[in-house]
């Protein structure tokens, strides 16, 4: 995850933040599951994970890797992934934004490149891609989770979360993967109806409360101003309240599905291949 500066966000969030709520746990689930279908695309590979934010899931496939990096900007995520998720084979680096320099890696250097949750955050897509594809050796493979504009807003509507740049549909993923990979395979990612309807009730609250200031046109500034406004608002709790326990859930990860046919699918994940 890759926000555009270095505070702190729930875009990047460790496992114990996760457990707080339902929401945010399946955000959790999303992830790890996202990593445990990229297993497969890491064994016995150089492996470069780019935005690997508190680096639990980098961490999780470090043992099948012949070696792998998880990289982000943010310099409080990458110190906080290097104290709690020592591993052979493993090292964390901060990286600058894509915008602003090239990876720091050889071309060639990497056999798979996961990217999950970053290419919402990145203005200069085509810069972004082609280091990725330039870092990839010949016959790689890039991995790439974004959220499914497709259920999260109305058409046309701006992203309702403040630090998205852009959010896409599968199709307009798909050809902006073909301009810089010779094959896509585009997939998306689902769970049963007691799990997923979770997400889609978070959803739908959640575009109709920011639709005043997240309307197709809305200007930039009105955008971050109002998101900001419900982020804090959202942020407040009474004084007296107690603290609750956390709560504990039932299911894990094995009941998120990843597959071309999945309905409702709340992600993208999509597998490219360059020659």
């Amino acid at each position: 995850m890759e926000p555009r500066d270095d505070k702190p966000t729930t875009e990047r969030m460790t496992i114990e933040a996760y457990q707080s709520n339902i929401s945010d746990y399946l955000i959790y689930l999303f992830h790890i599951a996202t990593y445990e279908f990229a297993r497969p695309f890491c064994r016995g590979r150089r492996v470069l994970d780019f935005g690997s934010g508190t680096g639990y899931g980098t961490h999780e496939l470090a043992p099948d890797c012949d070696h792998i990096i998880g990289v982000d900007i943010s310099v409080d995520a990458v110190r906080h992934a290097t104290d709690h998720y020592p591993a052979d084979g493993l090292r964390f680096e901060r990286i600058d934004p894509i915008e602003a320099a090239s990876l720091p890696y050889d071309d060639g250097a990497f056999d798979t490149v996961l990217s999950f949750q970053v290419i919402e955050h990145i203005a200069q897509t085509g810069a972004y891609l082609s280091e990725i594809v330039r870092v990839l050796a010949p016959g790689g493979v890039f991995v790439c989770a974004t959220p499914d504009r497709t259920l999260r807003l109305f058409p046309r509507q701006r992203p309702w979360n403040i630090y998205h740049v852009h959010e896409y549909r599968p199709a307009e993923l798909e050809r902006l993967l073909l301009d810089a990979f010779d094959h896509v395979e585009m997939l998306g990612m689902t769970a049963p109806p007691s799990v997923i309807d979770h997400e889609l009730r978070r959803i739908r609250r959640t575009r109709l409360l920011t639709y005043p200031f997240t309307f197709p046109g809305a200007p930039e500034v009105l955008r971050r101003a109002g998101l900001g406004l419900v982020k804090r608002m959202r942020g407040r709790k009474p004084a007296s309240r107690p603290v609750p326990s956390p709560p504990t859930f039932d299911f894990g990860h094995e009941v998120i599905t990843i597959a071309e046919d999945a309905s409702p699918s709340v992600n993208i994940v999509a597998v490219a291949r360059r020659s």
